[in-house]
């Protein structure tokens, strides 16, 4: 029951962090005035690319959060479980949080599923019977999301 406690302890500190990424990465999309999707997919880039003349390379990369915002441009970011704030490029920055959202979801699914699965082995233990049935507080732990 301890070990349920903790885990339900760090899920609610990841669901914390994952708030607050995604807040930052936000703020720097809306400085950089993009969206997920206002900036132009690859194969619009590839195609603008063909139109134009032969010194140019065929394809611009385009990063998603940046779009056509000068990149180099420097922003000041605080790291991650320090309290160090630093001065470093936008495109960095913002790399930087994308891929600390996509450690924190993973974390949290993987929270999630030991949530699950402590909540089955205390149903199947009978711990809740008093309040829950086994098999309704089964029925709840093996829900799915995935859509019809």
């Amino acid at each position: 029951m301890h070990l349920f406690l903790l885990v339900k302890v760090k899920l609610v500190e990841n669901d914390r962090l994952r708030n607050g990424n995604r807040e930052a990465l936000t703020a720097l999309r809306k400085r950089a005035r993009t969206t997920k999707s206002s900036v132009p997919s690859p194969f619009e880039s590839i195609m603008k690319g063909v139109a134009g003349t032969s010194s140019r390379p065929l394809v611009q990369e385009v990063c998603t959060t940046c779009g056509k915002h000068d990149s180099s441009e420097q922003t000041w970011m605080m790291f991650p479980g320090t309290d160090l704030f630093a001065r470093i490029p936008f495109h960095a920055a913002h790399t930087i949080l994308e891929t600390d959202q996509t450690q924190l979801d993973f974390e949290a699914k993987r929270l999630q599923s030991l949530v699950k699965e402590k909540s089955y082995l205390t149903s199947e233990a009978g711990v809740l019977s008093h309040k829950v049935s086994p098999g309704v507080l089964k029925s709840l732990v093996t829900l799915n999301n995935k859509p019809k």
